[in-house]
């Protein structure tokens, strides 16, 4: 089981509770840092996710803890899907990506929905595809989230997943660990209205059960054909995985 990592020291609130009021927080200027941070990499990696699942040609996707919506319009522009579902717990980066959706003219298949992961308000088997993207380190409860989106997918639906994870290789592991320590967290602090978000980011990042025992936990609630692919030496994983 992972640590629990909170972004703000509030004994009376959940992480759920918490996870929410940073997003809601940050979500103006989370799209500029992101950039920042990942050096422009994460675009990259999002595109990886995008042929993954394109690949598939799935009617219906959802794209769970959306955030701006980058991802979910992505899929939109590079698959013929009918449906498209951004959801997201924090409302403030649904209105940033409900104005992004609207700009590029896909509110007729897009819909941006404020909901919860680990109770996902769709049916059983309903959704073709499913995409996370740095998004499944945040669920208070890992397994029951995982398992939630197992629900909702069709048999033979695919699940893919970017996270971030830790190279293991030398120079990337020290790289990552002075950037991610020091540099993470001062970026945050110079240009974040929220000065506590970066630092959780890193540390909720630095915690997370990458590599093969997030796969394992993947199949723990059900699934099959787990596969995991470093990008960018380790920085960030991309996992597939079938129901």
């Amino acid at each position: 089981m992972a640590q629990e990592v909170k972004p703000y020291n509030e004994e009376d609130s959940s992480k759920k509770e918490q996870v929410t009021k940073m997003f809601d927080t940050i979500s103006g200027e989370y799209d500029g840092l992101n950039r920042m941070i990942s050096l422009g990499l994460d675009q990259k990696w999002r595109a990886n996710v995008v042929d993954m699942i394109a690949a598939t040609n799935p009617d219906t996707i959802m794209d769970i803890a959306t955030g701006t919506g980058d991802l979910v319009i992505q899929m939109a522009q590079k698959t013929n899907a009918s449906k498209l579902i951004g959801l997201d717990i924090s409302s403030g980066m649904l209105e940033v990506g409900k104005i992004k959706v609207k700009k590029e003219d896909l509110d007729n298949r897009i819909e941006m929905v404020l909901g919860d992961s680990e109770d996902l308000p769709f049916e059983n088997d309903s959704i073709d595809a499913v995409t996370v993207s740095y998004g499944v380190r945040n669920f208070e409860d890992l397994e029951k989230g995982l398992s939630e989106i197992r629900r909702v997918l069709k048999p033979q639906g695919i699940l893919v997943i970017l996270e971030t994870s830790v190279p293991t290789k030398f120079p990337f592991k020290q790289g990552y660990y002075v950037f991610s320590k020091l540099v993470v967290p001062t970026i945050g602090k110079l240009f974040s209205k929220d000065k506590i978000a970066y630092g959780y980011l890193q540390k909720s990042a630095s915690t997370f059960p990458y590599g093969e025992r997030f796969n394992n936990i993947l199949k723990k609630v059900g699934f099959n054909n787990v596969e995991h692919f470093l990008q960018f030496h380790g920085a960030s994983t991309i996992y597939k995985a079938i129901k």
